[in-house]
């Protein structure tokens, strides 16, 4: 019998539906890891690293994109704000949660910039606008916001600054010549003073 060519892909076997959509999405965040967004990531790439058939992707996430929107929501699973006191809290202490979420869950943040970037029309970058916006409401009429205040705008603003720090926060080091801890905690000190600006400078 002959020896099995290296190259070829070792399968695993056959398990259930969501074992093998965890297996590729395993090998979505591996990738991305390994080799950084811009490489790009191929769905035969992907089936390799998994094991997996390279039609399955197809069959259960239907594109590429719908791949990488599957990713992202294994990301965000359990690192979200708990909806039970995260919408209750003023719009700063809100906001600063999503600041600490963005340092600590950056391959999140990236593969939301590679939706982004690949223009995926079914992407949200906002998926609990309804529920923001009601908050907003709440922080004007509570005085946590100037009654005047552009709610949407200060959330996306605020927004991108954490999306957008969390995606460049190594380059912003290197450049600076800071050491990254180091600057995750000025940035983060820095990130305050923007919020009290935005509420008017109420404490």
């Amino acid at each position: 019998m002959s020896e099995r060519d290296a190259s070829t892909p070792i399968r695993r076997p056959r398990g259930t539906r969501e074992e093998t959509e965890n297996e590729l999405i395993d090998a979505v965040l591996r990738l991305l890891k390994r080799d950084g967004v811009l490489a790009g990531i191929t769905l035969r790439e992907v089936a390799k690293e998994a094991g997996v058939n390279h039609g399955q992707i197809y069959h259960y996430f239907g594109t590429r994109r719908g791949l990488l929107r599957a990713a992202i929501m294994r990301l965000l699973e359990g690192n979200r704000p708990d909806p039970k006191t995260h919408w209750d809290q003023p719009f700063a202490d809100r906001r600063r949660a999503m600041w600490q979420i963005a340092l600590s869950k950056r391959d999140f943040v990236k593969l939301e910039a590679l939706l982004a970037l690949d223009e995926d029309p079914d992407f949200q970058i906002f998926p609990g606008l309804d529920a923001t916006r009601i908050a907003l409401e709440r922080d004007k009429k509570t005085g946590e916001l100037p009654a005047d205040a552009d709610g949407d705008v200060m959330h996306a603003l605020s927004a991108a600054t954490y999306l957008g720090y969390g995606i460049f926060r190594e380059s912003i080091a290197r450049d600076l010549g800071i050491d990254a801890v180091e600057l995750d905690s000025r940035a983060s000190a820095v990130f305050d003073l923007m919020l009290d600006g935005l509420r008017g400078g109420h404490q």
